[in-house]
């Protein structure tokens, strides 16, 4: 089965003003993770009701577009242009001006963030430079 026939979930992201598209493969690793959480415990239980918020699950139309609910393109003030933007294992959807002000406020001091988090020496060992 490929990722286009197992469909996707959109989010809401966590940090950012964008929409989170996850393979509905690595959206049952997420739900694993989150299912390890002890509800028990009233921050975990937060955390999970926060997280899964607006939630949708999406397939491909039958030209292949993807339809994005209202209330995330909402979310993300997404407008007309858009931008899909690769976060390893998921793509985020951003309006296309509000991902180039992050880009370029993240920008300014790549150079530190890039050594803070990959100039680590076990990163060198794990084949990372």
């Amino acid at each position: 089965m490929s990722v286009l026939d197992g469909g996707f979930v959109l989010k809401r992201s966590v940090f950012q003003p964008c929409i989170e598209m996850y393979p509905m493969q690595e959206w049952q690793v997420m739900m694993e993770k989150v299912n390890k959480l002890n509800r028990f415990v009233k921050k975990n239980n937060d955390f999970i009701r926060v997280f899964t918020a607006g939630v949708k699950i999406a397939d491909l139309d039958a030209t292949g577009r993807l339809l994005i609910p209202k209330d995330l393109a909402v979310f993300a003030g997404i407008e007309s242009d858009i931008i899909l933007s690769s976060a390893v294992n998921i793509v985020e959807i951003w309006d296309k001006n509000k991902y180039e002000i992050a880009i370029n406020e993240a920008t300014a001091d790549f150079a530190t963030l890039a050594e803070t988090v990959m100039g680590n020496s076990s990163n060198l060992e794990n084949g990372l430079s």
